[in-house]
């Protein structure tokens, strides 16, 4: 049985700076405006409200267990209108990081053992996702005003590293568009990397920390060896 005391170490809180520690879960007063704001309530049943209260009283177990944690789409609208402060998308993160990682709805686990072994949830080789790179490239110089246009990559020193989500190598070419033409119009020195250029941590969404680390600084090493002083990380 796991209880609510391993979501949150009620004997650390400072009641004077509350708003500074995690979840605060025992500071629910169910008043509801956390399902009233939430786009995901009601599905399948689903009450943040409710959820926040079974933590709460030492359910956890059952949480951990459900589906409503996976329902939640993490954008954090009940944590903006909550009169208690209490951070219910911490929570839910913290939750769903007590499933077995073989438990993990969807492709969501075996995506993130993807990247972690090769760098992106695809597992799309090297030397893929360069062609693919330079394809789109190629598409955006044949339109008028883009004549000579090129996707750097690797480019040592340039001003901004801009990461890639997995889907837009994949099924959403088109969208990368949009960014390039906007880094072309604006005359910015801007770079892709050919390693490690996954977007998309799924250690976050699956609430594996010590993944999203390892995702997040492969990242600041690519920045590192490249000597760009900014990062975009659309996703």
């Amino acid at each position: 049985m796991i209880s609510s005391s391993e979501i949150i170490d009620m004997d650390q809180l400072d009641h004077t700076r509350c708003r500074n520690w995690p979840f605060l879960q025992d500071f629910c007063v169910t008043c509801g405006m956390c399902a009233s704001s939430c786009p995901a309530s009601g599905i399948d049943g689903f009450d943040p409200r409710m959820l926040v209260r079974m933590v709460s009283l030492g359910l956890a177990e059952e949480v951990i267990d459900a589906r409503w944690p996976w329902i939640c789409t993490m954008c954090g609208k009940c944590e903006n209108v909550c009169p208690m402060q209490i951070d219910i998308a911490d929570l839910i993160r913290k939750i769903r990081s007590k499933r077995e990682r073989e438990k993990v709805p969807g492709i969501l686990h075996k995506g993130l053992v993807a990247a972690l072994e090769t760098g992106n949830n695809l597992r799309l080789p090297k030397d893929d996702f360069i062609f693919i790179i330079e394809d789109v490239a190629e598409e955006v110089a044949e339109e008028p005003g883009f004549e000579g246009f090129k996707a750097p990559i690797d480019k040592k020193g340039a001003n901004i590293l801009t990461t890639i989500h997995n889907k837009l190598v994949n099924t959403h070419t088109e969208d990368l568009k949009h960014w390039w033409k906007i880094f072309h119009a604006a005359k910015e020195d801007w770079t892709v990397t050919s390693e490690n250029w996954e977007g998309t941590s799924w250690g976050y969404f699956t609430g594996d920390d010590d993944a999203m680390k390892i995702m997040a600084g492969r990242i600041v090493e690519q920045m590192e060896k490249l000597e760009v002083k900014t990062l975009l990380w659309p996703e």
